[in-house]
């Protein structure tokens, strides 16, 4: 095979239910995955799977996506056009992603608000600001779409006039929680939404395997950013999943100060010491990022 990109016609609908097989073979996980990807860089997913099994899980897809009323989306594949090289900064990189709306808006300056879905009063109303803020100056918000903190985030990127991104733990088509249902589709349609969850797997298993996707969705949505600020989050929140893997991914990792002055956490501290700015002002946001979309623009 060559080492570069794939040169090749592909066929996306079929490189789609290739990889939709890989992941219903037994002990499938995004670490075995990308394990098997990186012994060989070239390959693509319809290189393990015959082209009937690919063929044929394409059309399971498509049937459930359309079933759950998904009529529109479309696919990035690792080796193709547009599949954002930053994505491989992950530990262990997805070769596939669903999206729906506005792909481009990935090419931006991105940065992640995140934080508890439990979210107190105070969190959700410094997630709106730092979202407004980021919005001002002109850097796209991404958030995954949880409750609370995430939720706000979007929100208040959204009202601002700017731009969003979620990157959420489901499938398209599925909504979680159901009371962002509505938020979901307005950012599917007008903004980004990302999905690294495989359709089939997840119809096939269970609430608490399918919980474990959710931490995975946090370290593609570090790739894609320059930075996350985390707005609130508790000592074993997976937010910490997010604070970790941008560490692990050369971003930056912002932590409010208010995080810092809460007496029943202290991963403030320990993450601090790895590298996390504290930001007391949000100038020091613009202090690691440059000031706004256009300052570090060639």
């Amino acid at each position: 095979m060559n080492s570069g990109p794939a040169v090749a016609s592909v066929s996306p609908r079929r490189e789609l239910g290739a990889y939709e097989a890989l992941w219903l073979e037994k002990g499938a996980t995004f670490k075995t995955l990308a394990e098997r990807f990186a012994a060989d860089p070239s390959a693509l997913p319809s290189d393990f799977v015959s082209d009937a099994v690919a063929d044929a899980r394409a059309s399971e897809v498509s049937a459930k996506l359309a079933k759950a009323g998904v009529s529109r989306f479309g696919t990035r594949l690792n080796l193709t056009g547009n599949y954002p090289a930053k994505l491989r900064d992950a530990r262990h990189p997805v070769e596939m992603l669903y999206f729906q709306g506005t792909w481009e808006l990935t090419e931006m300056r991105c940065v992640a608000v995140v934080g508890n879905r439990e979210a107190t009063a105070e969190g959700l109303r410094r997630a709106a600001k730092v979202s407004r803020a980021l919005v001002e100056k002109g850097f796209t918000v991404v958030s995954g779409l949880a409750a609370g903190i995430d939720a706000a985030a979007h929100s208040a990127a959204i009202e601002a006039g700017g731009r969003t991104i979620a990157v959420i733990g489901t499938p398209i088509g599925v909504y979680y929680p159901k009371e962002n249902e509505k938020l979901q589709r307005r950012i599917a349609e007008e903004f980004l939404l990302i999905s690294q969850v495989p359709v089939l797997r997840y119809a096939a298993q269970h609430v608490p395997q399918n919980k474990l996707f959710f931490p995975e969705r946090n370290v593609t949505m570090s790739a894609l950013t320059e930075g996350t600020v985390i707005v609130e989050a508790g000592e074993t929140s997976g937010t910490l999943t997010q604070a970790r893997a941008a560490l692990q991914q050369g971003r930056k990792l912002f932590i409010l100060d208010s995080c810092f002055e809460r007496s029943d956490v202290t991963w403030p501290a320990v993450y601090a010491k790895k590298g996390a700015i504290r930001v007391r002002d949000i100038s020091d946001i613009w202090s690691a990022l440059g000031d706004g979309a256009t300052a570090s623009e060639d």
